[in-house]
């Protein structure tokens, strides 16, 4: 309680104190561009996966945009040690994600190189990730892909560097007649997931979906 009264929560955009439990004031939250388009549907977000890999079904749960509240949440999970960001979008997601038209075998979120996991101290994607496993009952693996070689953030990077990312991902266990949901924090270019899909699909008679935080238009 006292830790309460001299550390209040704030609202992660504005700096309002808002309730222990919540990550935004509610006029903040007015502000948040949810996608509003779902799983099984033809979205904006499907037909960009479309280009890259045979995708089954895709999902954003938000719009990410340029100094916008989306921005700072994810920001502020990858980058400030805020982990617990990851449950409440988790949360977020659980009431706007319906697999009643293909639910999954398998939840698998992209992985950080074991260094800068070590740097961070934990994936922004596994609480998540965990939160929808437990909610809709669909097991998860943390270890099925394997990150190869070590790279500065993507969002430090140009757009060129971004689309080399030739055996940045490998397949660690074998899989074939899986349907993987991908779960990635951003969709910006794709090319993480698009290299990622590809090596599920090679692996054996799989099919992908993917779930995403936030897509940057």
């Amino acid at each position: 309680m006292m830790l309460d009264i001299l550390f209040p929560n704030r609202c992660i955009s504005c700096n309002r104190i808002i309730e222990v439990n919540l990550l935004v004031c509610p006029l903040c939250m007015e502000q948040i561009r949810f996608t509003h388009t779902g799983y099984s549907e033809d979205s904006f977000m499907k037909q960009k996966c479309k280009l890259l890999f045979p995708v089954e079904n895709a999902f954003a749960l938000m719009n990410f945009e340029k100094e916008n509240v989306s921005r700072s949440i994810i920001h502020d999970l990858k980058y400030r040690n805020r982990e617990n960001i990851g449950k409440i979008l988790a949360e977020w997601t659980a009431g706007r994600l319906d697999f009643r038209y293909g639910k999954p075998d398998l939840l698998v979120p992209v992985p950080l190189h074991p260094k800068k996991l070590k740097e961070r101290g934990y994936n922004q994607l596994h609480l998540f990730t965990e939160i929808l496993s437990s909610f809709y009952d669909i097991p998860f693996d943390h270890d099925l892909i394997r990150r190869n070689h070590y790279s500065k953030a993507q969002a430090l990077k140009d757009k060129q560097h971004r689309l080399e990312t030739g055996n940045t991902f490998s397949i660690t266990k074998n899989i074939s007649g899986k349907h993987i949901l991908l779960i990635d924090d951003v969709f910006t270019t794709g090319n993480t997931l698009a290299t990622i899909a590809w090596e599920i699909l090679s692996a054996g008679n799989n099919k992908v979906s993917v779930l995403v935080m936030a897509i940057d238009e």
